[in-house]
């Protein structure tokens, strides 16, 4: 428990997103410049120079970096840094959150002083779909039977929540238009366009019942934050610094028939609970939730299993509440992996830079009013048996003076 309020993120860095196709002949950057760009722009607005940072953290790239065995050896090497402590996270959607929860370990132990958490991939520069890298159990005991990816496996997750509770495209429409609505306001997102639900009801079905609207769109890009003691963001970023007030992770959480009943609950459940706990808040203190969103019906999930509704009326609670960054239920603010897209594994980033964004202030048109607690996620793996293997809660405060 003594971990809560004991670190801080003191900045981060955001690229702009492309889909440059390589087999199409685009210019497109490579995945050594996106980690670089990012690191400059979290370098710049902590205000520190590369020679202080003494510890470094890397996000598995899974789509298209690197090709090397020891692949964060060979980030930093790219990079040029030379820290006293490597992390690295495959954690899958949940690497950025990861690397935070071991960065927060690694300071608050003293080991080193200074943390930069980076990722980045470029799904859209792989030519051959042999270059994909998967997880050995789609081979073993998924694609055999037909099964073809995340698309496949959370068709079956959605069809069983509708079943079961009743969820309707129309709900599910509702989390892609409104966070389709933040991105418009995010200069970063890649998707800006607004979107109706006439547009949405009539999208194209990719794996029955998950329609073209209800899974993130893919693109290259990179992100980065970097991480410290509160006592020395205090000293270094006054007014700047956005403390962790909680962070708990929980994985294997299906494994345990007794507290997961079926495939329609995630270890959100758990790890929330244990995040709040560790932060002494309740839901109802919380200014914006930015859940990791791949899919729609993962945001609908996690509303439920963070305790902001009960089961099964996470559908009902997007009916009832404006989720959009304007609403009194912020969701995503700035377009989620739905509408500012997903960089592959580094989609996890997304939601940590877009809550610390957020705290400080510097949302923009986007901004929630007096925002002062935010909760943002991270999702892992699905396993063969359509479980979401790995998931983090993270509590974020106002930034400290």
């Amino acid at each position: 428990m003594g971990l809560g309020k004991s670190f801080a993120i003191i900045g981060y860095g955001e690229t702009p997103v492309s889909r440059a196709r390589v087999d199409k002949g685009e210019a497109r950057l490579s995945v050594e410049e996106y980690f670089a760009w990012a690191s400059e722009l979290a370098l710049k607005d902590a205000g520190l120079e590369k020679r202080e940072i003494d510890g470094q953290g890397v996000g598995i790239a899974g789509c298209a970096f690197p090709h090397a065995e020891i692949w964060s050896a060979e980030v930093i090497q790219n990079l040029g840094f030379r820290p006293k402590l490597l992390l690295r996270s495959d954690h899958g959607g949940m690497c950025g959150a990861s690397l935070l929860l071991q960065a927060g370990i690694a300071v608050y132990s003293g080991v080193v002083d200074y943390v930069l958490c980076v990722g980045a991939d470029t799904p859209m520069n792989i030519s051959t779909p042999g270059a994909v890298r998967t997880w050995r159990y789609e081979n073993d005991f998924q694609k055999p039977f037909g099964m073809m990816g995340p698309n496949s496996q959370f068709a079956f997750i959605q069809r069983r929540h509708m079943h079961q509770f009743g969820t309707t495209p129309e709900q599910l429409g509702r989390v892609a238009i409104s966070q389709r609505n933040n991105a418009t306001k995010n200069p970063n997102a890649y998707l800006k366009t607004p979107l109706t639900m006439e547009q949405y009801l009539s999208s194209r079905l990719i794996a029955d019942p998950i329609r073209l609207y209800d899974a993130c769109i893919p693109v290259n890009g990179g992100l980065a934050f970097i991480v410290t003691t509160l006592e020395k963001a205090k000293r270094i970023a006054p007014g700047k610094a956005v403390p962790i007030l909680g962070i708990a992770e929980s994985d294997n959480y299906f494994h345990d028939s007794n507290i997961r009943p079926d495939i329609t609950y995630l270890g959100v459940t758990e790890s929330s609970r244990m995040a709040f706990e560790m932060a002494r808040i309740k839901q109802e203190d919380v200014s914006f939730f930015q859940p990791y969103d791949d899919y729609t019906i993962a945001v609908i999930m996690q509303i439920e299993d963070a305790g902001f509704c009960e089961k099964g009326k996470g559908g009902r609670f997007v009916e009832e509440h404006n989720i959009e960054a304007s609403g009194d239920f912020p969701i995503n603010t700035g377009g989620g992996q739905l509408s500012s897209g997903q960089p592959a594994m580094a989609g996890g980033f997304v939601h940590i830079v877009e809550s610390v964004r957020q705290l400080r202030g510097e949302g923009g048109e986007r901004q929630v009013k007096d925002a002062r607690i935010g909760v943002a996620t991270g999702l892992g793996a699905i396993s063969y048996g359509n479980n979401l293997t790995n998931t983090m809660t993270i509590v974020f405060g106002r930034p400290v003076d």
